[in-house]
């Protein structure tokens, strides 16, 4: 018999992907991947060995989730579309790894996935898959079989899965760098966010009305403490998580997203930890880095995200912009002060023993070192292309 190795969630559609692998004659053994989800794992693998899989291994990938995945992103400002920090498309090649980490050693054939059609999910596992193991075959029954979410729900009922916990209003993705909601009330985009679509941050009515300060170190673009005490990534990630959204309601994102496969979808987004991090990264990046690097950084951030939405991790590209964006870090170490408010997060100081910026030179009071007199010249130079332009091309000289 065949095995076949499935990148499971424990939700509904990869819980029939389990039942349909293995009415196809295949050996499935479901992969959960912990990167950082609130889950209860006990049940996943009750429920994948209920789905009929032979085995359902959980594997703990925090740690190298944010090692590997989530510290290029904050050095790398990472947000698709300016906005969104990538809660999926950066796990997505972690799960790839360990999936075909896992078919290696068991010596499968196959490996699937439970993706529909219409994400950006697919091609981040198809793209990774092809890269790593282009030698595997790739299943995916919910797309391809043509699986929808009514028919989905019938089968598990009619092959005994427990659907209850699974079937929801919003089809939900989370782990420790946020959590995204999307369909049910939000395919309206018209619609506000009904307060039952979010989880993670804190409604309107029980956000304190008092503002709370909280101090995050760096040390070469990554933060390495809050206010003062030392704390891995995750960490850090958690506590602001908690901080900002659970407690202020901050980093609730509300988007209409241009996705990979070319349909534009509304997505919300709970990324509290993520987002504080990523505009304290930005504020420290602002106090140190030189200005044509400072300017240009942001173009290959960009690139760098579209990449990793588009499911090109593995891509030579993404790694080129790593190893430039690393270049870029050396000096970025200092501390961030974070105010949060009632649904807000603002950087509000920020302090670094790289730190370009010099009073001496920035002040317009006593003490200022900035000799006024070599202005005028610069300003002649810096504006005799265009005075010759105007006067044989431009209006004037017309």
């Amino acid at each position: 018999m065949e095995k076949a190795v499935l990148a499971y969630s424990g939700g509904l559609d990869t819980s029939v992907t389990i039942r349909w692998l293995s009415d196809q004659g295949y050996e499935v053994h479901a992969v959960a991947v912990d990167v950082g989800q609130r889950e209860d794992f006990g049940e996943i693998v009750e429920r994948g060995e209920q789905a009929g899989a032979a085995s359902v291994r959980v594997v703990d990938a925090v740690d190298r989730y944010a090692a590997e995945f989530l510290s290029p992103a904050i050095k790398a400002n990472g947000l698709y579309e300016g906005k969104y920090p990538m809660v999926s498309g950066l796990a997505r090649p972690c799960i790839v790894e360990e999936v075909v980490t896992v078919a290696r050693e068991i010596d499968a054939s196959t490996v699937a996935h439970g993706c529909t059609g219409k994400g950006n999910d697919q091609v981040r596992f198809e793209v990774g898959f092809g890269v790593l193991a282009p030698d595997l075959q790739v299943l995916a029954p919910i797309r391809d079989a043509d699986i929808p979410r009514e028919k989905a729900i019938g089968l598990a009922a009619e092959w005994g899965i427990p659907i209850a916990s699974l079937v929801k209003t919003y089809s939900v993705d989370e782990n420790l760098w946020g959590r995204t909601a999307e369909c049910g009330p939000l395919e309206d985009p018209w619609v506000a966010p009904p307060e039952d679509a979010f989880e993670r941050t804190a409604s309107p009515p029980d956000r304190p009305t008092e503002p709370t300060e909280v101090v995050v170190a760096f040390d070469r673009g990554l933060p390495v403490a809050l206010d003062g005490e030392a704390a891995t990534l995750p960490e850090i990630i958690r506590a602001l998580d908690a901080l900002g959204g659970g407690y202020y309601g901050f980093g609730r994102v509300d988007m209409i997203e241009n996705r990979r496969v070319g349909i534009k979808s509304r997505e919300l987004y709970e990324v509290a930890g993520a987002l504080a991090i990523i505009h304290a990264h930005q504020a420290l990046e602002d106090l140190t880095m030189e200005r044509d690097l400072a300017h240009h950084k942001p173009l290959m951030e960009q690139r760098w995200a579209d990449l990793v939405y588009d499911g090109q991790w593995f891509s030579p590209l993404r790694q080129a912009i790593d190893a430039y964006v690393d270049a870029t870090q050396s000096h970025v170490s200092g501390e961030v002060r974070l105010r949060f408010e009632p649904g807000s997060c603002t950087v509000v100081g920020r302090r670094s023993p790289h730190s370009l910026y010099d009073l001496s030179l920035a002040t317009y009071g006593a003490g200022d070192a900035f000799d006024q007199s070599d202005a005028a010249g610069f300003v002649r130079l810096y504006g005799l292309g265009l005075k010759t332009w105007s006067a044989t091309q431009g209006e004037r000289g017309a």
